[in-house]
């Protein structure tokens, strides 16, 4: 339209001589010596003077065919629900093809294939698009077909200010998803505010404790102690009382009490937008990182947790934010042996007629620090400690602490019948002193004072009611 506005103005110009350059060149958006440039092509060529040069001609930097047959062709077969991004940079890794992010979104899009983190504006226009489409559509199959291409949008978070200092606060949670074909585990996260780098991860079949504690080993033992650590009311975090008095149920104040014991500060809440980093950051690795574990060939929970470490090292390096101004509000790593007697599970037990404890399916004797079997007398309560590396302890009245031997239940041989063989020597155990913070009484004494302050709650609640029925003239008794 625009060379045909050219061509009928300047052919004007030449039928009337008369006419205003100075006007035609006020029409065209130019100066008069570039109409006196068009009038005399005009005159030397005609019509098709007018006809732009690079008119039928593909751009040099035009992507060819093959190449994005190519890349429609990996995105369905390979790499399949991976984000925009994440798919050009792995075309890229593994492929060899160099190109956009803006240059694969509209190969695929041209192809009907839509993003799966889709943003909420651009959903509205394709979805006016589709409808479109599909009211104009022929046969049913282009409509079921168009219907298909519709891609759901993800929930968002409503953004907040980030901490000042890095390790102020680690966000924490565990997001359920199906990271391998046919199976779906607990991937249990750890974020600092401030910076948005993982300082822990880790896989397992559930939300568990154990998988709580392997992050909180992996920040002390990268980083240091955090200053404060938020995340959800679950029972691994939330003190709640419950009419059983088992240990082994209350499993969530164990945590609470490691963060006690590190000076930790432990917060939990149940609006989901109130974490918003983590949140989003689940949204990520849901849509990354199973891609990832497909072409890593990963099935198996352990190699699963040992290609995480070296993944969060990438995705820190590539999505967090340097550390160099940032000021770090992290205390000093605790030693190694401190960290593995804190994130313990302790439970307590009863001392048999055999002077053994009975300790999840097997029979364990008390052993002093030279291998020598203690025993006790029946119905002895003890305080069974199973540490974080997976050794086990009895803390004996708050006095003694001993090493668990677990008793087989059948001999591995036969001295009478397969001969004597020589004794090999038991060496000596390592015991933790008694300095150690799983001590029944300081446990006890705190677990005590998670009730008393629920219970204060519950008091002061009651007592401003009454006073309040009081003020106004009612009774407390009768209006109940």
């Amino acid at each position: 339209m625009n060379e045909q506005f050219k061509y009928e103005t300047i052919k004007y110009l030449v039928d009337h001589p008369d006419a205003s350059k100075q006007r035609a060149s006020l029409k065209l958006h130019c100066t008069v010596r570039h109409v006196n440039r068009m009038i005399a092509g005009y005159l030397r060529e005609g019509k098709a003077f007018f006809v732009h040069g690079n008119r039928g001609r593909k751009p040099a930097n035009t992507i060819s065919e093959p190449v994005r047959k190519a890349v429609v062709d990996l995105y369905a077969s390979k790499y399949q629900n991976a984000n925009f991004t994440h798919f050009t940079e792995l075309l890229e890794r593994f492929e060899g093809i160099s190109l956009s992010v803006s240059a694969v979104t509209g190969i695929l899009e041209d192809a009907g294939i839509h993003s799966p983190r889709i943003t909420r504006a651009k959903k509205r226009r394709l979805i006016r698009e589709l409808e479109e489409r599909q009211r104009n559509a022929e046969t049913k199959r282009e409509a079921d077909s168009v219907q298909a291409n519709l891609a759901a949008l993800e929930d968002a978070h409503p953004r907040r200010p980030r901490c000042a200092y890095f390790g102020e606060l680690q966000q924490m949670d565990a997001s359920p998803h199906e990271w391998v074909p046919g199976q779906v585990w607990h991937l249990h996260l750890a974020i600092d505010d401030a910076s948005g780098r993982i300082t822990g991860g880790w896989f397992d079949s559930q939300e568990t404790l154990n998988g709580y504690y392997h992050v909180l080993h992996q920040v002390l033992t990268d980083y240091g102690i955090p200053y404060k650590i938020l995340t959800d009311n679950r029972s691994v975090f939330y003190y709640k009382k419950k009419k059983s008095t088992s240990v082994d149920e209350d499993s969530h104040t164990q945590f609470a009490y490691a963060c006690h014991q590190l000076g930790i500060e432990l917060e939990t809440t149940s609006v989901p937008q109130a974490k918003g980093r983590v949140e989003r950051l689940n949204q990520t690795l849901q849509s990354r990182l199973p891609v990832e574990l497909r072409l890593a060939g990963i099935a198996t929970l352990d190699a699963a947790n040992e290609f995480l470490n070296s993944y969060i090292k990438e995705f820190n390096a590539k999505f967090s934010l340097p550390l160099n101004g940032i000021k770090s509000a992290f205390e000093t790593q605790p030693p190694a042996e401190k960290i593995n007697l804190i994130l313990a599970r302790i439970t307590e037990r009863t001392v048999d007629a055999g002077s053994c404890i009975k300790y999840k399916g097997g029979y364990y004797g008390m052993v002093n620090s030279l291998g020598k079997q203690v025993h006790y007398r029946k119905n002895t309560k003890v305080m069974v400690i199973e540490a974080f590396d997976g050794n086990r302890y009895c803390c004996v009245n708050d006095a003694y602490v001993f090493a668990l031997e677990l008793i087989p239940a059948r001999q591995e041989s036969s001295p009478a019948i397969d001969g004597r063989k020589k004794k090999s020597r038991i060496g000596k155990y390592t015991i933790p002193s008694m300095n150690h913070p799983w001590r029944s009484d300081t446990f006890w004494n705190f677990v005590k004072k998670q009730h008393e302050i629920y219970e204060r709650s519950y008091e002061e609640l009651f007592y401003s009611v009454e006073n309040l029925y009081w003020l106004n003239g009612f009774d407390l008794i009768a209006a109940k």
